[in-house]
């Protein structure tokens, strides 16, 4: 998933031009509205709340050109429900986006 990162970068980087604010802040409402999505996820009971998240998932990795995104939300939609496993997928695949934590 690295290279993924590298790939949203440059066109983070391709949006902003050389505006570093506006390149932080694009990269911040990609993951709050990612975080969003799988939290309405994991607490989808119906099919129709499933859909309507994956689905925005969707087209947020449509959005960003996130390729991997994409791939997972397509695979939600396959899937049921509070499926754990995508989840953890996605939780995952968010995670790649923050900075290592090293002590």
């Amino acid at each position: 998933m690295a290279n993924e990162s590298g790939n949203f970068d440059a066109h983070l980087a391709a949006a902003a031009g050389e505006d570093p604010g506006l390149v932080s802040e694009l990269r911040a409402c990609f993951l709050e509205s990612m975080a969003q999505q799988i939290d309405l996820l994991q607490r989808a009971r119906c099919d129709g709340n499933w859909i309507t998240a994956a689905q925005r998932l969707k087209g947020l990795g449509a959005s960003f050109h996130s390729q991997t995104l994409i791939g997972l939300a397509d695979e939600a939609l396959d899937g049921a429900p509070g499926d754990p496993v995508i989840i953890r997928r996605l939780a995952e695949f968010s995670a790649s986006f923050l900075p290592s934590a090293t002590n």
